[in-house]
């Protein structure tokens, strides 16, 4: 059985004109690719072909083959216009050619050994001239055999020599080449107006439009504008759509690369990949460069230690030297985007390379409505379709999730057949997003239901008794993915900081569902499993982290990074240890001690609510409020 705890994150094809206002070459898209070895090949082919035809052995389509008897027919009745006698140099056989008269082709008789003497004899006696030619194909033995050789060394070139020259993508000869994609304005084009939930970020990113778009209008004051932007955020916040919108308002060339791209099975193909993805912007200048996932070619150098020079470092240190070294880089913009920037090496982020950074958080309620709206214009929704209400259950989620959740709506609807897509659906759609499909087919006993049934509802009734936790939003007994049940909770508004009360009143939630079904079934399950680990996690963190302890007080036990490549020892002695593990202890017994005390006084609100799940599987909350006679305050943003 699976409590949900609200998180508490807050955490182109260019323009004609360039800077002076003169043209400047479009750069083009990869044409076509070279396809002179398959005309090689082709030709091979063709010219083997012809051989055979014209100077090959006769066909028959020119030549009737006919039978010694028939040919002395024919003599006797002096129907041959002439014959010969033809010697295959090649192959040592022979052969009588010949045409007759009034025909308009060519016989064939071939000569038997030991029966040529006596036909030759009656050519003789019959007067008939039988002149001897001797033969030797246009191919003879070697010329084929040097003609399959052609063949075969064009067919190898097309194949491989072509790609070694950097003919095709991931040539040999091509691994220094950048392999940069250029989008194109005119297809997909992204804009500002495409991107929703982080307008802090969109107003931060506004000049680098502004300067490309008219950098007289800086430059005449001194300004420089920014080598190089950062954003940083976790994944799916639209890090990578907001590079997008930045060249699409700009309307200038856009380069996009990821830092993977860099790195080569050889040694320094990095550093020429980067040296010559500058030598392209500079080429498109004013134009942006889009470097994703930036993590993975710029961490620190020399990082655990190690005295060998990784090729990593060559490909940062040109890049570094591209970014602001010696050479010029002007209208030249570098974007990355990165949600580890902990890692980067200090002079990747120093000013004159990635002069600003760029925060580009969790969307908060009001941005996840507006990306929800942006994602739901592409589909049908039902009139009871409330999106602002589905962006208060979303909470801590990014907009990647969001129009996951979107999607999913539309796939259902879609596999029930349905006109447009009601709020049920939408809710059913994020549901399946975050803990997973419905499985009831799984085959639970009537028992293991009772049991779930009374667990959620002793999280839901604590949920409704504390007076700092927040809002129920629904209760389901159906199971999702690996939970048998969910209680879900709904905040009024978006969450930017808890109070020490809060987290006192979730630990008592949390603690909630392993005494209601104790009561019921006198032992306890592995149900709750994941409902202590999120307590303790709770209760260390609000003794080590946020200073939340009366034995403490005002101190921070930060846990070593788990990433770092060297284990160190926890910056506090054993003695400490012990006593931290002793007030988390305290903590969660004095939460289970009151959630305790709570349920034993409602408990005939508990069987109730229990009763009740068995026959419904899923509640709304404000149907549990009116079912148990415990209905909150809402603020009017909340009705």
């Amino acid at each position: 059985m699976w409590y949900n705890v609200a998180s508490m994150s807050n955490e182109h094809t260019n323009s004609p004109q360039g800077e002076s206002g003169r043209k400047r070459p479009v750069p083009k898209a990869p044409g076509p690719q070279n396809m002179r070895g398959g005309w090689i090949v082709l030709l091979s082919v063709a010219v083997i072909l012809l051989s055979m035809r014209f100077f090959g052995p006769t066909t028959a389509k020119t030549v009737q083959d006919i039978s010694q008897t028939e040919f002395k027919a024919a003599v006797e009745s002096n129907a041959v216009e002439r014959v010969e006698r033809v010697r295959m140099l090649e192959s040592g056989s022979t052969y009588l050619s010949g045409r007759m008269r009034g025909k308009d082709s060519d016989f064939r008789v071939n000569l038997v050994p030991g029966e040529n003497e006596g036909l030759m004899k009656f050519l003789v006696d019959k007067n008939v001239k039988c002149p001897v030619k001797e033969e030797a194909p246009l191919f003879g033995p070697f010329m084929q055999q040097l003609l399959i050789f052609g063949v075969f060394a064009a067919l190898m070139w097309f194949l491989i020599y072509r790609k070694m020259m950097g003919g095709g993508s991931g040539g040999m000869f091509s691994f220094g080449k950048s392999r940069a994609r250029l989008s194109n304005e005119n297809k997909g084009k992204v804009t500002f107006k495409d991107v929703a939930g982080v307008d802090e970020a969109k107003e931060d990113v506004a000049e680098i439009v502004e300067f490309l778009k008219d950098p007289k209008k800086f430059t005449r004051l001194g300004a420089r504008i920014p080598r190089g932007i950062l954003l940083v955020g976790p994944p799916g916040t639209g890090k990578t759509l907001l590079a997008k919108a930045i060249a699409g308002e700009a309307k200038v060339p856009f380069f996009s690369i990821s830092g993977s791209d860099f790195e080569e099975m050889f040694v320094g193909v990095g550093a020429s990949r980067v040296r010559d993805l500058f030598e392209q912007g500079k080429k498109n200048a004013p134009c942006i460069i889009f470097i994703d996932e930036i993590d993975s070619v710029g961490q620190k150098r020399n990082a655990g230690g190690m005295t060998a020079v990784r090729s990593a470092d060559q490909t940062l240190n040109a890049m570094l030297v591209e970014m602001d070294g010696f050479g010029t880089n002007d209208g030249v913009i570098v974007i990355a985007a990165t949600n580890r920037p902990d890692i980067l090496d200090p002079a990747l982020l120093r000013p004159g390379r990635f002069d600003r950074q760029v925060h580009v958080d969790l969307p908060t309620l009001k941005g996840r409505e507006e990306i929800l709206k942006i994602h739901a214009a592409k589909v049908k929704l039902g009139e009871d379709a409330d999106l602002s209400r589905l962006a208060r259950g979303t909470s801590g989620h990014s907009g990647a999730d969001l129009a996951n959740i979107i999607n999913e709506a539309a796939l259902l609807a879609a596999r029930r057949n349905l006109e447009s897509i009601p709020h049920s659906i939408l809710e059913e759609a994020r549901d399946k997003v975050f803990w997973g499909s419905e499985r009831k087919s799984a085959g639970f006993t009537r028992k293991e239901y009772e049991t779930t049934a009374w667990h959620e509802a002793g999280h839901a009734l604590l949920q409704l008794l504390l007076e700092n936790a927040d809002p129920l939003h629904k209760v389901s007994i159906i199971p999702r993915g690996r939970a048998l049940g969910v209680t879900m909770t709904l905040p009024e508004k978006d969450v930017l900081n808890r109070s020490r009360n809060y987290f006192l009143d979730e630990l008592v939630v949390f603690c909630g569902g392993r005494i209601a079904e104790s009561l019921y079934s006198k032992d306890i399950s592995t149900g709750a499993s994941s409902d202590i680990a999120c307590a303790t996690d709770i209760a260390r963190a609000m003794v080590c982290r946020y200073g939340m302890s009366d034995a403490f007080g005002f101190q921070s036990f930060i846990e070593p990074n788990p990433y770092a490549l060297e284990e160190s020892p926890p910056p506090y002695s054993q003695k400490t240890a012990e006593a931290i593990d002793a007030e988390v202890k305290r903590l969660v017994d004095e939460a289970y001690a009151k959630a305790a005390k709570l349920i034993e006084e409602n408990r005939d609100k508990l069987e109730l609510l229990a009763k009740t799940l068995l026959e419904k599987e899923t509640m709304d909350g404000r149907d549990v409020e009116q079912l148990l006679g415990l209905e909150r305050k809402r603020n009017e943003e909340d009705k």
